[in-house]
């Protein structure tokens, strides 16, 4: 057997169909599309999204709302009932606070919020202080410092 010899089995090609050839091909006339509509014109595209003139989904959900301010500042957030875990009188750094894994980074601005109560007394080094977490610090006998 040579290799121009070679052809695939009975049955498994077939020829392609001439559509618009006259109507001994049984092509002829609509060329298989039908009788009128869009679909039978000729250059017929559908857009994609177009469902029929059915409302798009697209137009059936609701917009986003708002926006997102570029500008914002994400901080690293501490409450101040966290800081009981360090020592009376230390000074508590962005460093000490990742230390005890009360911040996943220290790549963001720490940020001291008044949640909770503190004992001890401390001295807090962070990049933010809310009132009430600068009041419960000063309370305790301890000093809130903003680098």
């Amino acid at each position: 057997m040579r290799q121009g010899e070679l052809s695939p089995p009975v049955g498994a090609r077939r020829s392609r169909k001439r559509v618009g050839r006259g109507f001994g091909s049984g092509q002829g006339r609509t060329a298989g599309k039908g009788t009128k509509g869009q679909k039978a014109r000729s250059g017929f595209k559908v857009r994609s999204g177009f469902e029929g003139g059915q409302l798009s989904l697209v137009k059936r959900l609701p917009k986003k709302r708002g926006f997102t301010n570029i500008f914002s500042t994400e901080y690293e957030i501490v409450k101040v009932g966290r800081l009981n875990c360090f020592q009376p009188e230390t000074e508590v750094t962005p460093e000490g606070l990742a230390e005890q894994r009360l911040v996943r980074s220290l790549k963001k601005p720490i940020k001291i919020l008044g949640d909770g109560e503190l004992e001890k007394p401390l001295v807090v080094r962070a990049s933010r202080f809310t009132e009430t977490a600068r009041r419960k610090i000063e309370m305790a006998g301890g000093k809130a410092e903003e680098i």
